[in-house]
């Protein structure tokens, strides 16, 4: 049978944005091809529980860019792949395609590649000065080269058994609201620029269990289990908890994402499990434009604070204020999570504005 391949995006955000494309990939190649997803091993957790993919094969990342270029290559040529459609952009993954033997390879010009693919898509990703395009358009530009018809525009994910019992145990063990707990999500591994400042999500958790009666659940993974800590003691009540002392995963995440009856997030992937699993959600955007990472989630709202510097994309504020987030108040984003939190009854999904 035909062995299909896609290599897959790096950020957890992206991966999920792609599942569109990769549904339309499924339905396109049914039972004639096996897909087979490359991926780092995290990616593997996001993903996992899908049907979107018949194999996962997995590879590592480093910083030694030589190494882990020879490694990718390496991988897929074991795989013995017909075609590689490449969801990365780099220069060096599409080299790595091109010297593991595979026939065919899929994928954008940019980065002075184009003589490495075999099928070139020559529409560019706009750069920062061009008209942003979401992730999700972007891959299923490229998946449309192959003939794919996109089966919707909404990403696609799944928890397994095992998070899910994980999760009703959190809830369990930490008194949390069965249909009313609002997650709060402080990510940003594309840097400080996205962060919204502790403090800030400690005064608004003490206004969504004063005011709204709710349970606050702080989302975190190891790299945030010192922010998620401090949010706790800072807003000092007992309902307002967090996965600090748990042993995190992204499978815990995304069964958390699913279980709550909304969520409060920076512009980071867990965002996107709250798009894929229908979880309304207030995404806090800083130095990046909402339009790049567009979901199409019915119900979600981007907030932001207007600057005359931004959207500037830097992953660390280059004027030293961080005032597009520092200048977000928990009283903006609280009016905004009360329209959430009216409309969020079980089976009622209606889009709601976007705040200027």
């Amino acid at each position: 049978m035909t062995r299909i391949g896609v290599l897959l995006p790096n950020w957890i955000g992206d991966v999920v944005m792609a599942t569109p494309a990769l549904r339309a990939l499924r339905q396109h190649y049914r039972d004639s091809a096996t897909l087979v997803g490359i991926m780092r091993p995290y990616v593997a957790e996001v993903l996992g529980g899908t049907s979107l993919l018949d194999e996962m094969v997995q590879y590592r990342g480093s910083n030694n860019a030589v190494w882990m270029f020879a490694s990718l290559a390496a991988r897929l040529r074991r795989q013995r792949l017909d075609g590689l459609v490449l969801f990365t952009n780099s220069f060096l993954t599409a080299l790595a395609g091109r010297l593991s033997g595979t026939p065919r390879l899929w994928g954008y010009s940019k980065y002075f590649r184009a003589w490495l693919l075999t099928d070139c898509m020559h529409q560019r990703r706009p750069g920062e000065h061009d008209r942003p395009i979401s992730a999700v358009d972007y891959y299923l530009s490229l998946v449309e080269q192959l003939g794919c018809v996109p089966q919707g525009r909404h990403p696609e994910l799944a928890t397994q058994p095992a998070d899910d019992e994980a999760a009703a145990r959190v809830w369990q063990r930490l008194g949390l609201a069965e249909h009313g707990t609002i997650l709060l999500n402080t990510g940003g591994a594309y840097g400080e620029a996205k962060r919204w400042p502790a403090r800030h999500f400690a005064l608004l958790a003490r206004m969504l269990v004063n005011q709204l009666g709710a349970s606050v659940l702080v989302l975190c993974g190891p790299a945030e289990r010192d922010a998620a800590q401090a949010i706790t003691r800072m807003a000092n009540h007992p309902r307002v908890v967090s996965l600090a002392d748990e042993p995190t995963s992204i499978g815990l995440s995304k069964a958390c994402v699913k279980r709550g009856r909304l969520m409060v997030t920076t512009d980071s992937g867990p965002r996107h499990f709250a798009a894929a699993f229908g979880t309304p959600v207030v995404t806090l955007f800083g130095s990046t434009d909402p339009r790049w990472s567009e979901n199409y989630h019915p119900q979600a709202i981007h907030l932001s604070h207007p600057v005359d510097c931004g959207p500037c994309a830097r992953r660390v504020c280059p004027l030293g204020h961080h005032r597009c987030m520092t200048d977000l108040t928990p009283q903006q984003v609280f009016r905004e999570v009360v329209q959430l939190w009216e409309s969020s009854a079980p089976g009622d999904v209606r889009p709601l504005r976007t705040p200027a």
